[in-house]
């Protein structure tokens, strides 16, 4: 298979997969949305598990190469803006890719549930990157010490994977996608908000 033709195959698994989930999906419709014969599909890539992990190790690969580039930009003369910054780096990478969050809220789910170790592999790692880049302000009394910063990390994911996947009702019961100028532009005021109170940080939100 030429680099090409598995570039096709990776970007149909992961529509279907990040749309339907691992369990929603079989082989075939992979092999009908690369426009490619099953066998062919299944003789390249190894069948659907192998597919599915080459799929989430494609999507941690790019969620920790933006992270990594996040958090080198946390430290500076501004530490509070430096973690508002931080999250809407998060936010713009999930928006960019909804895809990314799509896949892990499927497992939220159950999904794969016999392919168990991604979260320890994948997940953990870059919540306890981010843990330990915050903790310093806490013991700098910039973060309140009160805060629970496993799970001020934990809901600004949950928060920011439902609004990149699943968008906001408007008044009128119209779903807005992260793709609305404006329901992006609120929401990312709403994290702010809702992190910079979590947190305790001194100021206004930003």
């Amino acid at each position: 298979m030429t680099s090409g033709q598995a570039q096709v195959i990776l970007k149909a698994a992961t529509h279907l997969f990040a749309a339907l989930g691992y369990d929603g999906t079989s082989t075939r419709q992979i092999a009908d949305a690369a426009g490619l014969n099953i066998a062919t599909v299944n003789y390249h890539v190894g069948g659907k598990r192998e597919l599915y992990l080459a799929v989430m190790e494609a999507a941690h690969r790019a969620e920790k190469a933006a992270l990594e580039q996040a958090l080198a930009r946390l430290p500076g003369d501004d530490p509070v803006a430096a973690i508002h910054r931080l999250a809407d780096d998060y936010l713009d990478f999930c928006v960019d890719n909804p895809e990314v969050p799509a896949l892990w809220m499927h497992r939220w789910l159950s999904d794969a549930g016999d392919i168990t170790e991604l979260e320890r592999q994948y997940v953990q790692p870059l919540v306890d990157a981010v843990g330990a880049a915050l903790r310093p302000a806490v013991e700098a009394g910039l973060i309140s010490a009160e805060t629970d910063l496993d799970y001020t990390v934990w809901s600004v994911i949950w928060t920011v994977h439902g609004f990149a996947k699943g968008g906001v009702l408007d008044a009128e019961g119209r779903r807005r996608a992260a793709g609305d100028r404006a329901a992006l532009r609120r929401f990312r005021a709403h994290l702010h908000q809702s992190l910079h109170r979590t947190l305790g940080l001194p100021g206004d939100p930003r």
